[in-house]
C-alpha cells in the first residue's frame, strides 16, 4: 500500500472518517467521485469530494461543514445508499443528516453518555448506535413521516427570566389573571421582576388589595420557579458557562479552547488580566470566536424542551 495524499483536516485531531459507497456522479475519462466524511475534536464534521484515476491521479477537495454538535464528534458513517450520514458525539447526541441538502433529519438524545459508534444496516433502514452508557440502540426510520428538524423562528422564550413585559402579559391572560395586565404593564414587570415578586411587593408596590388574588398570583409564580429549577437541573453541562454556571445565550470560544458566555468572559478578562477561568494559565490571546455550533445546539435543546 502507498499513501496517495495527506491532508490536515481537523485542528484538534480526527476521531473517525468514512467513505460513501455510492459515487457522487460519473465523469469524463472514467473519473469516479466519492464523498468522504471526517469528524474530530473540533466538534465539526467535514465533507470532502475525492476523485481518483490511474491516469490523472488522486484529488481531494473540501466541500462543506455539517454543524449540530457542541462537543467533539467521535464517529460518523454513511448509509448504504449514501443518502444519509450519521454522527455521534461527546454531547451524548446522535444526528442524522441528508447528504444532498445537508439538513438535519433526526436528532436522537436517548444515550446518557458519550456516543462512540454508529452504523447503518446494508439493505434496510435500520441504524445502530453505541455509547459509553453500555447500551446499543437500534433505530428504525419512518418512511411515511420523515422528521426534519427546523428551529422555530419565533418560538416563545423558555426561561421566565428572559420574558419581556409582553410575555408576562400573555402569561397572566393564560392563568386567568387578565385583570392584572394593566397593573403589571404600568409597573414594567418583565420576567426577571416577575420571579422576584413577593407577598409584600404585590400589596405595597402593585397595590393588589384582594388577599385571594395575591395568593393566586404567588402560587402561579411559585409554579414558574419550580419549573425553572427543574429545567435548570436538566441542562447539559456543556451548555453551562463555567463562569456564571448558567445556560449560555451568546457562547464564544476563548483561546484556552473552552466556551463561555461572551459577557462573562469579557468581564473576566478585563478583571483577571487574561487568565483562563478553567486552567488559571495566561490566555495566549484575548480574541473571542462566536461558537455558532454550540449556539445552534442550545437553541435546538430549548426547542425540544418547549412545551
Amino acid at each position: 500500500m502507498r499513501c496517495l495524499h495527506s491532508e490536515k483536516a481537523h485542528d484538534l485531531g480526527i476521531t473517525c472518517c468514512d467513505f460513501s459507497s455510492q459515487p457522487v456522479s460519473g465523469g469524463e475519462q472514467g473519473l469516479q467521485f466519492f464523498r468522504l466524511a471526517s469528524c474530530g475534536q473540533d466538534c465539526q464534521i467535514k465533507i470532502w469530494v475525492i476523485s481518483f484515476t490511474h491516469t490523472l491521479g488522486f484529488e481531494l477537495k473540501y466541500k462543506s461543514i455539517l454543524s449540530g454538535h457542541c462537543a467533539p464528534v467521535l464517529t460518523c458513517a454513511f448509509s448504504h445508499d449514501g443518502q444519509m450520514l450519521v454522527s455521534g458525539s461527546v454531547d451524548k447526541s446522535v444526528i442524522v443528516y441528508d447528504t444532498n441538502t445537508e439538513d438535519i433529519l433526526h436528532t436522537l438524545t436517548q444515550h446518557t453518555r458519550y456516543v462512540t459508534t454508529c452504523a447503518f444496516a446494508p439493505n434496510i433502514l435500520l441504524l445502530a448506535t453505541g455509547s459509553m452508557d453500555k447500551t446499543v440502540n437500534i433505530w428504525q426510520f419512518d418512511l411515511e413521516t420523515p422528521c426534519q428538524a427546523k428551529i422555530a423562528e419565533d418560538q416563545p422564550k423558555q426561561f421566565t427570566e428572559d420574558w419581556s413585559e409582553e410575555d408576562v402579559s400573555n402569561w397572566l391572560c393564560a392563568q386567568g389573571l387578565k385583570d392584572l395586565v394593566g397593573i403589571f404593564k404600568m409597573n414594567n414587570i418583565d420576567g426577571r421582576e416577575l420571579l422576584n415578586l413577593t407577598k409584600e411587593s404585590l400589596a405595597d408596590d402593585l397595590k393588589i388589595e384582594s388577599l385571594g388574588l395575591r395568593s393566586k398570583v404567588l402560587r402561579k409564580i411559585e409554579e414558574l420557579r419550580t419549573k425553572m429549577k427543574t429545567l435548570s437541573s436538566e441542562i447539559p453541562d456543556e451548555f453551562i458557562c463555567p463562569i456564571t454556571r448558567e445556560l449560555m445565550k451568546d457562547p464564544v470560544i476563548a483561546s484556552d479552547g473552552y466556551s463561555y458566555e461572551k459577557e462573562a468572559i469579557e468581564n473576566w478578562i478585563s478583571k483577571k488580566k487574561r487568565t483562563s477561568p478553567m486552567t488559571n494559565l495566561v490566555l495566549p490571546s484575548v480574541v473571542l470566536i462566536p461558537n455558532r455550533t454550540l449556539k445552534m445546539a442550545i437553541d435546538r435543546w430549548l426547542e425540544t424542551h418547549q412545551k
